[in-house]
């Protein structure tokens, strides 16, 4: 039997396999050692007439030897393959072509009138405030001075889940009808001087139409300090107004009724369109409701444990939707939710 020197064998194997320099070279290197009359088949022909002590080390240095040259020829051969495509890759681009243009994204009209709002308030003190959309009845209505009876507590005006209330496991909770219950938190959690915008999403199961939809934004205001007056209401307000609209905006406040506020209004302006003369836009009126607003009502106080008679406080609230209905003249809301893009281009 011929005497194997693997520690020779190997040394010129290293040596070997750094000047293969192509896929011809491997083919070679590869079918001397692992062809059907290559060095390792001659090895395994051998181990018949090896003794029994020889056989076992003979074997594991031959299979050892085996799976060293397979790893080369493996590495090799995926060396050459990623440099073959690399040029093919490189020889197929003309770089004299134009490039392609990739049409870049855009914020949603929604979000851009979102944040121009809230930018504003920002400007004037205020700090974005965001609550759950998912809350309690305490939050959402018992908090807000807003009676146990009234309508908007039914199920056809409110969706409530299946979920218990873990504050109070005989009510569930529900999907916030408007963003005044993150109002409430912000007073849990925070003590006066406070002033804090609230935009969100809210829910409510209306039939959808060019008007209304079960899903849509709303943006709430609260500021709450000492001796905050009702003129200081429709200051910050007429500011918000020709911020927005421009500084030749008319304004005028309704009276109102909101459970949480007391007093309470609506707030017009007049049509930024017709300039109060009268369109379609405005509907021949002059005036475009935008937000209520009111001072807040003792009882919110009450509810979120703050000393009485210590503090007053305004709010406000007004529809993302809307306000962007109004700003771009659109006719229907649904626009909005419809992803088509030849609509959402026109808002950049």
């Amino acid at each position: 039997m011929t005497s194997w020197n693997f520690e020779e064998i190997n040394a010129n194997l290293s040596q070997e396999s750094s000047q293969i320099n192509n896929a011809a070279d491997l083919e070679a290197f590869r079918i001397k050692y692992l062809g059907r009359k290559g060095l390792v088949s001659e090895i395994y022909a051998g181990l018949g007439s090896a003794s029994k002590e020889e056989k076992p080390l003979i074997g594991k240095n031959a299979n050892d030897l085996k799976n060293k040259i397979q790893a080369i020829v493996d590495d090799k051969k995926d060396s050459f393959q990623a440099k073959s495509q690399g040029e093919k890759a490189k020889e197929s681009i003309d770089v004299t072509m134009p490039g392609v243009n990739t049409p870049l994204g855009q914020a949603h009209i929604l979000s851009q009138t979102m944040n121009e709002i809230c930018a504003i308030f920002e400007q004037l003190g205020f700090a974005i405030f965001e609550g759950p959309e998912i809350e309690t009845e305490f939050n959402n209505f018992t908090a807000l001075n807003i009676p146990a009876d009234h309508p908007s507590r039914d199920a056809f005006d409110t969706f409530y889940l299946d979920t218990k209330d873990p504050s109070n496991k005989e009510r569930n909770l529900l999907l916030r009808s408007h963003t005044s219950p993150a109002q409430i938190r912000a007073m849990q959690n925070n003590k006066p001087p406070l002033a804090v915008i609230v935009p969100g999403k809210v829910y409510r199961p209306d039939a959808v139409d060019a008007s209304h939809s079960f899903m849509f934004h709303q943006i709430e205001g609260l500021l709450v300090d000492e001796k905050v007056t009702l003129s200081e209401l429709k200051g910050l307000l007429t500011v918000f107004c020709q911020k927005l609209f421009g500084k030749n905006i008319k304004m005028r406040f309704r009276p109102h009724f909101f459970p949480f506020t007391e007093p309470s209004a609506e707030v017009d302006i007049s049509c930024y369109i017709c300039k109060g003369k009268g369109c379609s836009v405005c509907g021949r009126k002059g005036w475009l409701e935008i937000l209520g607003c009111g001072m807040v009502h003792p009882k919110v106080f009450e509810a979120v444990k703050y000393p009485k008679n210590k503090y007053t406080g305004l709010a406000f609230g007004m529809g993302v939707e809307r306000i962007a209905m109004l700003k771009h003249g659109i006719n229907d809301i649904r626009l909005f939710f419809e992803n088509d893009k030849r609509f959402l281009k026109q808002f950049k």
